[in-house]
């Protein structure tokens, strides 16, 4: 019998360097701050503790921004995914050392968690910040921006609900203003229909990355349509 065919992934696991810290965050810490994820529904009520408004970061690598922004607003809990052992582990030693209560992670792929983890319409807000932008066009069928991706989006917001992007790579905004201004579930949250000023939030490693390299950075925003 033929083994289930597995869809295309938007990222490569690699391997990564990982530290003494990090390994021992992820055998401690992870069941503390972590959800386990077996493909059925999350009950994020439990997991936090309360049901409060709900933020999901999909790829948050090192953690900086999804701490950050989750520190500023504790009235709102924060679902952190991502499938990099080395950066799982070092947001888990930053959470500990924040003391911060309204932040959990999952350690598993974000589209597998959108499908079969969250029900319709229970959240307030998507973060996309730095995804790979895979610039081969052989490649671009791996970019995790796809009509497909961008509709499983939008059922897992709530009405009126944000979907934040940013990337340093502009073909790549100009394709997720083309697959996002197509959706028709989305509205573009900014005036003129191209980009948004950048928000409120920390830099992350690869925004950093870009900037040293001298890349312009590009915010997007769209709003759940009702």
């Amino acid at each position: 019998m033929n083994a289930p065919r597995r869809g295309i992934r938007s990222f490569v696991l690699r391997a990564g360097r990982i530290t003494g810290a990090q390994a021992r965050a992820l055998e401690e810490l992870l069941p503390r701050y972590g959800i386990p994820f077996d493909g059925r529904p999350l009950d994020l009520d439990a997991a936090f503790g309360r049901r409060a408004p709900r933020v999901l970061e999909i790829g948050f690598g090192n953690g900086d921004t999804l701490l950050e922004i989750a520190a500023r607003s504790p009235d709102t809990d924060f679902l952190g995914a991502e499938v990099h052992p080395p950066g799982v582990g070092h947001c888990l030693l930053a959470i500990e050392a924040a003391g911060l209560a309204n932040v959990r992670i999952v350690m598993h792929d974000a589209v597998e968690i959108l499908k079969d983890g969250l029900a319709p319409a229970s959240l307030d807000e998507v973060l996309l910040y730095f995804p790979d932008p895979w610039p081969k066009k052989r490649h671009h069928k791996r970019r995790i921006v796809q009509p497909e991706f961008a509709a499983l989006v939008a059922s897992r917001l709530k009405p009126g609900g944000r979907f934040r992007l940013a990337t340093d790579w502009e073909p790549y905004a100009a394709w997720m203003l083309e697959v996002l201004g197509a959706s028709p579930d989305f509205r573009n949250a900014a005036p003129g229909g191209g980009c948004v000023d950048r928000p409120e939030r920390g830099a992350t490693r690869f925004e950093r990355r870009g900037q040293r390299l001298g890349h312009a950075v590009f915010d997007l925003e769209f709003v759940r349509r009702a």
